[in-house]
């Protein structure tokens, strides 16, 4: 991904820069795994919502963009992807590599902006911390599960937490000083409820913090279940505070806190519904509403589709959603302080099977990872209206499943 008359020294210096950023976000929008994503090949043995947009800071000049693949893919990656985008137009510009991780299929930023975490999604599964300032990598650390595919820091800064899909299990690591990960303090493995239709067993699909910071969500796709949990910040163990179950066979794969705190909207990916739900920041109790549309049909002619993950804008005025299959994104009004949906329609996505979109921290970009075309696209996102406008060509990178812009 090399550019002409790329200056490293410069590239480093603005690597440096976006580590010193105040309040980046603390997770990053990247999809994790499930069998309708696997690659062809499998080595040895995959506050509100900082999802939404975050703060609106001034852009000036090129920002960096980490790029997440399946390294043991045919054609993948060789690690975790450098490139730049310009804040103005869009324009994505190859940079090479950050480092050289294996499977880093879901990237996170520390709140500090100082450390970058991947999953290496594998059977023998484990996080990685890299050191954005000089790309050092400060080592990795077992999940205790097979394939984490998705992983989020506490707003403290101090806890990394990461949900093992193959296995159904969610672990905590201990984040010290320098940023790097210390041995696993807790493992949860979903026993119960019993897989869904179609199902072999849990799938642990997210882990992220609610916007109080009081609770710790786990979407697992097998069980068709939401587990809230009480997280010690002392000892970094989860205790579990109430389950939410979604129809069965729903097959719940991402979920996306509105600004406000009381509601969030979940993406189900195996019957390719969005459903609303309420959230009692007292209790961490989740409510799933019904499931709606993903603006995807129905039409005989636009095959299976596999909903991916949502956003919400930082106003919380609008939310998108990346259709896996339709290859589009649908656009949602926010309604009655966010406790409706109203889909606006939908527009494509310029690649093949959206895995992951992603903010820039301005806002006023979205970037898709596109795994099947190997491309991200970008749009401009209209304040006024939600809007997507397609800007600048597609970018070339190897099974793209992770847009991280800074």
């Amino acid at each position: 991904m090399s550019g002409h008359g790329f200056d490293r020294r410069r590239f480093v210096g603005l690597l440096a820069r976006a580590a010193t950023a105040a309040a980046l976000p603390a997770a990053a929008a990247c999809g994790g795994r499930t069998d309708t994503d696997r690659p062809a090949t499998t080595a040895t043995a995959p506050g509100a919502s900082r999802n939404a947009a975050g703060g609106r800071r001034e852009a000036s000049g090129p920002r960096p963009l980490l790029l997440g693949t399946y390294t043991s893919a045919d054609g993948g990656g060789k690690g975790i992807g450098l490139a730049e985008y310009d804040p103005g137009t869009g324009r994505v510009t190859g940079r090479g590599i950050l480092a050289e991780v294996d499977d880093p299929s879901y990237l996170a930023v520390h709140p500090d902006g100082r450390t970058l975490y991947a999953v290496n999604e594998r059977e023998d599964g484990a996080v990685t911390a890299v050191r954005l300032a000089d790309r050092t990598v400060l080592g990795s650390r077992s999940t205790g599960g097979a394939a984490p595919c998705h992983l989020s820091v506490h707003p403290g800064g101090r806890w990394l937490l990461s949900a093992n899909y193959g296995s159904g299990s969610v672990a905590v690591h201990p984040i010290d000083a320098s940023g790097a990960l210390g041995e696993r303090t807790d493992l949860v493995t979903h026993t119960a409820p019993p897989p869904g239709p179609g199902q072999q067993g849990p799938h642990a699909h997210q882990v992220v913090t609610s916007p109080d910071g009081g609770h710790v969500l786990a979407v697992d796709l097998g069980t068709d279940t939401v587990y809230t949990y009480r997280l010690d910040e002392s000892a970094g163990t989860l205790t579990e505070v109430s389950r939410a179950r979604t129809r069965p066979g729903a097959g719940p794969r991402h979920l996306t806190f509105h600004p406000g705190g009381r509601h969030a909207y979940l993406a189900d990916e195996v019957d390719d519904t969005v459903a609303v739900c309420a959230y009692d920041p007292e209790t961490g109790r989740l409510t799933i509403g019904e499931g709606q549309s993903t603006g995807t049909g129905p039409d005989p002619g636009s095959g299976t589709n596999y909903p991916a993950q949502l956003l919400v804008t930082s106003d919380g005025a609008y939310a998108f959603l990346a259709n896996r299959g339709h290859d589009s994104l649908a656009r949602y009004a926010v309604e009655e302080r966010g406790a409706r949906l109203r889909l606006l329609g939908t527009v494509p996505v310029g690649g093949a099977f959206p895995r992951q979109i992603a903010f820039s921290p301005e806002g006023e970009l979205l970037f898709a990872a596109n795994q099947r075309s190997g491309t991200v696209s970008a749009f401009r996102v209209s304040g006024d209206t939600g809007r997507l406008s397609p800007v600048g060509e597609p970018f070339a990178s190897p099974v793209a499943v992770c847009a991280l812009p800074l």
